[in-house]
């Protein structure tokens, strides 16, 4: 008496079909000692509703004639997931993120929003995947294995910062000139750089940091803002002047 699938969620809802003889008129299918719904009965076939269960389960069918010899079916526990690290990234996407979480190991597809992922690999415990790409915005992480769907943690795509303004333009090769730095998309700024070199900085509100100056060699240098979104630079953005000699 074949049985498809053979395996299911832990929670019940798997659409189960049994075939075999002699099942007209089927009064009841049991996985062990739990009813399933019947959805669908012909001589040859019965179509049920799997009830919730744990680990195996004997699956036999009752009819006027008797109960039929038993078939395993394998419960999946549900998944979960607990954390997801890092919670933010580009919104061209590409980057990695491990989630944790339990009954993982089957994991066969991920989804960021709309948007499907890339699984890496997977065990019980954790899953690796690439983000897609995706709109500005926190969406949800939706995990699919042989148990069903899961989801309760979410992704911050963040889009790519732009530097608009900086303010003096200009300072000591020394260093140590305070300067404002105008844009948009700059909270999560990481790093502020002069000519590849890195300044210290505060970030003042999504459009404005502040930030002092590192020591440069006299000339132009570029400005640059990192972000989790992305890096945007401001060419020739701060001259170095040196100072006077005699």
């Amino acid at each position: 008496m074949p049985i498809s699938p053979n395996q299911g969620s832990a929670a019940g809802g798997t659409e189960v079909t049994i075939t075999g003889t002699g099942l007209a008129n089927t009064s009841a299918v049991r996985f062990g000692a739990n009813l399933a719904t019947i959805t669908g009965n012909t001589p040859t076939q019965v179509d049920v509703v799997s009830p919730a269960g744990h680990g195996a389960a004997d699956v036999s069918v009752t009819t006027a004639g008797g109960t039929s010899n038993a078939v395993p079916f394998y419960y999946i526990e549900t998944a979960t997931k607990s954390s997801v690290s890092p919670t933010s990234g580009a919104t061209a996407g590409g980057n990695t993120v491990t989630l944790t979480g339990s009954n993982l190991n089957t994991a066969s597809a991920i989804t960021f929003g709309a948007n499907a992922g890339t699984i890496i690999s997977s065990n019980a415990g954790v899953v690796t995947a690439t983000v897609p790409a995706g709109a500005a915005g926190t969406v949800p992480i939706t995990v699919t294995t042989a148990a069903g769907t899961t989801n309760g943690l979410s992704y911050t795509y963040v889009a790519a910062p732009t530097v608009t303004a900086i303010d003096p333009t200009e300072g000591s090769t020394a260093g140590g000139t305070p300067v404002t730095i105008d844009g948009a998309g700059l909270t999560s700024t990481s790093q502020v750089t002069f000519a590849g070199v890195a300044a210290s900085f505060t970030v003042v509100s999504d459009t404005q940091l502040t930030a002092v100056t590192p020591a440069g060699a006299a000339g132009t240098a570029d400005v640059t803002v990192t972000t989790t979104g992305g890096s945007d630079t401001l060419i020739a953005g701060f001259t170095y002047v040196a100072g006077p000699g005699i």
